[in-house]
């Protein structure tokens, strides 16, 4: 890939009441020179966030043509602003995200364009309300409690999976939650499956970047299709029940996303979703919401693990917070130093590594003339590790995520879950169902990471742990 390269402002440095402690945070080491062809294409099969070079972390923007096409990766946050809300509808996901996932997410809320988007982003909001995500504390409590007295019933020096735990818990949580425990089967089987298929199409294929026809057999398909057959037959199932119900005794069907799925019309239509839609949404959520949320987790554990003070900052609020080991559903918003090593886990590791738009006509980005089908790439991923917006970036800091200094992070320089109007939807039901996690997890063991186990960030749709996160488990 040939870059266009803009002289860089100074880097910012840390201030000196803020100290750095620790190793870098494992990740790929930028490169010094964009690969090849064949380079980018194997490294974007591979692990996408190998591809960066060390020009993406220091520069506002950074354009140039590649096997891609015309490319702009922008980590400036006024421009990112234009992107994603000032400018929106000149941009949409464009094709090569709707290959690679289209297959098995339809045409949910995550692909949906326009007004079919708009649409049912109309439906789906109330679900996601303050008032109904609050009215899912209990339940989440409950599971978090179920996962604590599992835990504390394992003998020291155990060795367990965190990420499969991870996945495990918040598949539940969706269950008690948005699903009413509507899903069929263990939570383990359908896991490992979201795992499977993810691991599958996140392997960015190169006839889909070449957009050859689809017709042209892809191994991802050959072999996700089993994978897509297993989510819309569960898929199927939980709408029959659910119909069931409604037919019969209506005001009993409890009010939750497939509820909300089937009733929902849209107010300027009158028209409900088609099945095609509903399905596609609800295997949106059931992919999406839990592996997201459960990566998030992940690497919060295993960073506080290697962070002894910020670790100790945790066991202390969630000891005080927690003095019978449970956590009362009312204070969820006072485990701040909890709230704050989850934000900067979800710095340091994204969960969604990418957000790609193609641009539908011309527009100016920073004083850069783009042309129309340009690639704009906003990568979580450089922009949270970015050295013009971010001191010690590459280090664990959740100092920086404390009340008294969260005003300081710009808006558009900090994007777990996107921005603008097409921001994640159940953002707030993520952020309170991971606290309630990660402050369970926290009062009841200490964790460690296996000997021998060399931790990595691996971008599969979802920036995930290579070859799982596993850690030796330790009573407190």
């Amino acid at each position: 890939m040939s870059l266009v390269l803009d002289p860089a402002p100074a880097p910012r440095r840390l201030p000196a009441d803020i100290a750095v402690r620790g190793a870098r945070a494992p990740a790929p080491i930028p490169l010094d020179t964009p690969p090849g062809t064949l380079g980018l294409l194997k490294g974007l099969r591979d692990n996408p966030v190998a591809t960066w070079t060390r020009w993406h972390f220091e520069q506002p923007i950074v354009h140039g043509k590649s096997v891609l096409g015309r490319v702009a990766v922008v980590s400036d946050p006024a421009v990112i602003r234009h992107v994603l809300v000032e400018n929106s509808a000149n941009y949409d996901k464009g094709g090569l995200q709707r290959r690679m996932l289209g297959g098995g997410l339809g045409t949910g809320l995550l692909l949906a364009e326009g007004a079919e988007w708009k649409a049912q982003r109309r439906a789906l909001a109330p679900l996601f309300s303050p008032r109904h995500v609050e009215g899912f504390k209990r339940a989440m409590v409950a599971v978090a409690d179920e996962m604590g007295e599992r835990w504390s019933r394992l003998r020291d020096g155990r060795r367990i999976d965190v990420a499969a735990e991870m996945a495990r818990v918040t598949l539940r949580v969706l269950g008690r939650t948005v699903f009413s425990e509507a899903m069929n089967g263990p939570e383990d089987h359908f896991a490992r499956t979201v795992s499977r298929y993810l691991e599958a199409v996140g392997k960015i294929d190169p006839l889909d970047i070449l957009d050859l026809p689809a017709w042209v057999p892809r191994l991802a398909s050959a072999q996700t299709k089993p994978l897509i057959r297993f989510f819309e037959d569960e898929v199927t199932a939980m709408l029959a029940k659910r119909r069931a119900l409604l037919a019969g005794d209506a005001a009993a069907a409890p009010r939750d996303l497939l509820t909300l799925l089937l009733e929902a019309r849209d107010p300027e239509t009158g028209l409900g979703l088609s099945d095609d839609d509903v399905k596609a949404n609800i295997i949106t959520f059931l992919i999406a919401g839990h592996e997201t949320t459960s990566n998030a987790l992940t690497w919060a554990l295993y960073l506080l693990s290697e962070h002894p003070e910020a670790r100790a900052a945790v066991e202390g609020e969630v000891d005080a917070l927690m003095p019978d080991g449970r956590i009362d559903p009312t204070q969820v918003d006072a485990f701040v130093h909890t709230r704050a090593a989850l934000d900067e886990a979800m710095r340091l590791y994204p969960p969604a590594a990418s957000i790609t738009r193609e641009a539908l006509g011309p527009d100016i980005l920073g004083g850069i003339r783009i042309k129309a089908r340009t690639m704009v790439v906003v990568s979580p991923y450089v922009l949270h590790r970015h050295k013009l917006l971010w001191d010690a970036p590459d280090h664990f800091v959740p100092e920086r995520f404390l009340p008294e200094r969260r005003g300081s992070v710009d808006r558009f320089a900090y994007l777990p879950f996107g921005a603008g109007p097409r921001i994640c939807i159940a953002a707030s039901f993520a952020i309170q169902e991971a606290v309630i996690i990660l402050a369970t997890a926290m009062r009841h063991v200490r964790l460690t990471v296996a000997p021998g186990h060399e931790v990595m960030p691996v971008q599969r749709v979802a920036l995930r742990s290579r070859g799982g996160m596993p850690m030796i488990l330790r009573q407190r």
